[in-house]
């Protein structure tokens, strides 16, 4: 057997075993269930728009992995289909024109970047669209550095302390828990007492941010029972790491059991404007003041 044939066949023996190794790991990641949500710190169920957005996001990836792999097929095959033999001298020919090939990798990264951007936009105008009769109406107040949430739709309220994260265990259970009823339609009107704050429940894959004087919305169907730990997505201040939340999907007698408890305290109606910075008696005229000094 002359040299070139040995080389020959020690290369496809390379070529093949080293696309026997990529669909391996391929498979056994797919196996794992942390790569079938993608890495998501969530599960499906949680609520609907999460269930929408893990779909994008592990389509999309399922997409790039399939170009990835046809990519580097073909450049593995280009270097080894036309690398310089040892009889071979100088440079190959530098310029040359394939047409219909040209043409194909014109096209074929259109269709891509169409199709990404209509799932996309989808996948969007679904995620916000409101509710037209949801069950539960919430609204969220942030304020530094902490919650007010007003269950509007049974008309009780409830606050929250500052975390006060102090290296010891318990944290989560000093701060404020946002309650709501399991598969049902929820609406979060989330807005801000003073500066900009973010609504983030990781496990919902989507935050709003909430600004002083405007008020945003996140609408979802919630589904499996739970405790999700909540934050502050934008920074917010001195102690923006303490401004924390829990939110609890429970049955539709526990959510009802905590909202009656609310209004046995006393908590009825809603906590307002009243309670946000600029919204004391000549707050306006002090910030006017402060701006010229």
């Amino acid at each position: 057997m002359s040299s070139h044939t040995r080389t020959d066949s020690r290369f496809r023996r390379t070529a093949k075993a080293s696309a026997v190794a990529v669909l391996a790991a391929t498979a056994l990641t797919g196996c794992a269930e942390e790569a079938k949500l993608g890495w998501m710190p969530t599960e499906r169920g949680t609520t609907d728009n999460a269930d929408l957005i893990l779909d994008l996001w592990v389509g999309s990836w399922v997409a790039a992995l399939a170009v990835g792999l046809l990519t580097w097929a073909l450049m593995l095959w280009c270097m080894i289909a036309y690398r310089r033999r040892k009889n071979e001298a100088g440079y190959p020919r530098q310029v040359a024109y394939h047409a219909p090939l040209e043409v194909f990798y014109t096209i074929v990264p259109i269709a891509m970047i169409v199709s990404l951007f209509f799932f996309t936009e989808r996948t969007q105008s679904e995620i916000t669209e409101r509710h037209d009769d949801p069950d539960t109406v919430v609204q969220v107040y942030g304020k530094q550095w902490a919650w007010d949430f007003n269950y509007l739709s049974d008309d009780v309220w409830d606050t929250g302390i500052q975390g006060h994260l102090d290296g010891e265990e318990g944290v989560p259970d000093r701060v404020p828990t946002l309650y709501l009823p399991s598969n049902s339609e929820v609406e979060l009107q989330v807005t801000s007492r003073d500066v900009i704050h973010s609504f983030w429940v990781p496990a919902f894959l989507e935050k709003r941010d909430m600004f002083p004087g405007r008020t945003n919305y996140i609408s979802i169907t919630t589904g499996r029972e739970g405790e999700f730990y909540g934050k502050c997505a934008e920074f917010c201040g001195e102690y923006h790491s303490e401004m924390l939340f829990n939110v609890a999907v429970v049955d539709q007698a526990e959510y009802d059991a905590h909202i009656q408890s609310l209004r046995d305290a006393g908590q009825t109606g809603a906590l307002g404007e009243e309670y946000s910075r600029d919204s004391y008696p000549g707050a306006e005229d002090q910030h006017s003041e402060t701006a010229f000094n």
